[in-house]
């Protein structure tokens, strides 16, 4: 179990596996639709994020690829900055210019899948490792109506939302705590669950003149559906069903039950990586 790790750590900081003597370090910076897919990790026998990823490269590149990401998101979930490093021949990628290169990884991977830069990095570079934080916002339509434009993109929650309650509960989850009432029970199991939470801000925006509440969540890192459940517990806070205080009695459980509901996947959106 450790020799595992290790070598998966290794390989993520750029490891050779295939013995290449020009092997260099790359990213590609990407957008995605999480609808389609059951999630960015790649799963036998699943349309996934990464098994597109990995498929396209191995295509251009003539050789098995595995990539690594910034951050894993769940089924449903979005990306509109999403970061992925990989392993290259140097030789084969300056046989490509970056242009042609974007064309076709866009050419070989879903509608969904937008890929749009591509970088050279340093050898030790590692898009999951090298974050240095990670930025994250979900949309809330909160209207009695249904929203049109921007339905596949935010929660739709009729009753009004006391927001300035909603950010008065937020603050008990700035800084480094255990939030491990806050993450998917399983996935917490005999693993650290202390976070860094820099930012939770709130603030109108508008969609196709469609008005929209997010939730501004920045970290260093996320624990497996985080954020959707730090959003859940403070929409119960919105709605009146629990005071601002109930954050913090939240985070000294340290059990999932603790928690509001997890808000649905489609609102969330990786939006930003920090190096």
């Amino acid at each position: 179990m450790t020799s595992r790790v290790i070598y998966r750590r290794t390989w993520e900081r750029g490891y050779n596996p295939h013995g290449m003597d020009d092997a260099r370090t790359y990213s590609i910076t990407l957008a995605y639709d999480g609808a389609p897919f059951a999630g960015f990790a790649r799963q036998p026998g699943q349309l996934t994020v990464q098994g597109e990823l990995e498929q396209a490269l191995s295509t251009l590149l003539r050789m098995p690829v595995e990539t690594t990401c910034a951050g894993r998101t769940d089924t449903g979930v979005h990306a509109r900055t999403q970061v992925v490093s990989f392993s290259a021949s140097a030789r084969e990628m300056a046989s490509r210019n970056p242009a042609s290169f974007i064309r076709s990884m866009n050419a070989l991977t879903q509608d969904g899948i937008s890929v749009r830069a591509l970088d050279e990095r340093p050898e030790d570079f590692s898009a999951r490792f090298s974050a240095k934080m990670r930025e994250y916002r979900y949309f809330i339509f909160n209207r009695e109506y249904p929203p049109i434009f921007t339905e596949p993109f935010a929660w739709h929650v009729k009753r009004p939302l006391d927001v300035d309650a909603m950010q008065e509960a937020a603050a008990h989850l700035i800084g480094e705590h255990d939030f491990k009432s806050f993450c998917m029970a399983a996935s917490a199991e005999g693993k650290r669950t202390y976070r860094y939470v820099d930012e939770v801000s709130f603030f109108q925006c508008e969609q196709f003149a469609e008005p929209l509440i997010c939730i501004k969540v920045r970290g260093n890192a996320f624990l497996h559906s985080m954020v959707r459940a730090m959003v859940g517990t403070l929409v119960a806070v919105g709605r009146g069903q629990r005071k601002p205080s109930w954050t913090e009695d939240v985070l000294e459980a340290k059990t999932r039950s603790a928690a509001g509901e997890n808000a649905p996947a489609k609102g969330l959106v990786l939006w930003d990586v920090e190096y």
